[in-house]
């Protein structure tokens, strides 16, 4: 019996025992193999300055610091005064030429029936001095007038042609003027939130002078870095969960848009799972544009969180370490 019981403690000591090293190893592969890894980074956004294209006097800005806008709502009116009365001025022209133009295909009219007029005399004289019919003076004096009225014809016609340029000239200034008088109003060119006012009412700015800058808010992605090891597993478009230390009871869902081609020294302020390496991978995840809209007013650049990515296609976030108390968004 003392036998047996001995027989028995050492089977559930080599079964204790194995169980232990395979658990172990498990662990061991999940850490050479990772099927989630994470790394920390802030929120950020693309930023654009709102320029003026032509040099001006800002007349009015309609937002302030921290508004949201939409894209298409206007920003800021440039004074147009100097533009305006350009545009009359090429308007009145273009009514000047355009009579110009009128005259010139009224002359060519004229000419070309004096034209008809000669060519038929010219040809009856020709006729005529063949049969000796007409004196040598009539043919000549017929012959000029031919010659004459087809060369006034053609002077009239090249005169309308000039005319017409003349005349698109001054309509292309007028479409030039009209495109700048639609530049002066400075518009939103994304959904996005004003962070600072570079410039004020009455202030003068060159071409290309900053009024503002904008956060394009629908181009919100948070940037993180990989080590080595890991990111040469990590594909374009794989699963990221975002977890937000504002929001730690959330994890939303993001895609990989951009891996570094290129391995760089780890930053300073970049903090890693493991001991610091000398080299990694610069990861971009961006948020799900269409969702995003939905919170689009809470959205602030700058926060801090830590990016969950998927390494193994067929893993299952329920699995991973991403510990969240409500469904990701």
């Amino acid at each position: 019996m003392k036998k047996f019981i001995i027989i028995l403690i050492v089977i559930a000591a080599v079964v204790g025992i194995g169980g232990y090293a395979y658990k172990n190893y498990l662990q061991n592969q999940e850490m050479l193999n990772p099927k989630f890894y994470s790394g920390n980074g802030r929120l950020e956004a693309t930023e654009i300055y709102v320029s003026s294209k032509l040099a001006g006097r800002i007349e009015e800005i309609f937002v302030k610091e921290g508004d949201l806008v939409k894209k298409g709502d206007k920003l800021v009116k440039m004074q147009t005064s100097t533009l305006e009365a350009q545009k009359a001025a090429t308007l009145a022209n273009i009514k000047v030429q355009e009579g110009e133009l009128a005259m010139a295909q009224a002359t060519v009219k004229h000419k070309d029936s004096a034209f008809t007029g000669a060519e038929k005399e010219f040809k009856r004289q020709s006729a005529l001095i063949a049969t000796n019919a007409v004196s040598q003076r009539a043919y000549d004096e017929s012959e000029t007038r031919f010659n004459s009225s087809k060369a006034d014809l053609e002077y009239a016609k090249a005169s309308v042609l000039a005319a017409e340029g003349r005349v698109a000239a001054q309509k292309a200034e007028l479409q030039r003027i009209e495109a700048d008088l639609a530049d002066s109003v400075l518009v939103a060119a994304y959904d996005g939130r004003i962070q600072y006012l570079l410039a004020h009412e009455g202030e003068v700015l060159s071409a290309g002078g900053r009024v503002m800058n904008l956060v394009n808010l629908t181009d919100t992605y948070m940037a993180f870095f990989l080590p080595t090891s890991i990111a040469g597993r990590v594909q374009m478009g794989a699963e990221v969960k975002l977890v937000f230390d504002a929001a730690p009871n959330h994890a939303f869902n993001a895609k990989v848009t951009y891996i570094d081609p290129i391995a760089q020294f780890t930053p300073k302020s970049v903090e890693t799972q493991v001991e610091r390496e000398k080299l990694m991978f610069r990861i971009k995840a961006n948020l799900n544009a269409e969702k995003l809209q939905e919170y689009i007013s809470n959205v602030k650049t700058g926060l801090p969180g830590v990016a969950w990515v998927k390494l193994d296609p067929e893993a299952d976030w329920e699995s991973s370490p991403v510990n969240v108390s409500k469904p990701a968004k």
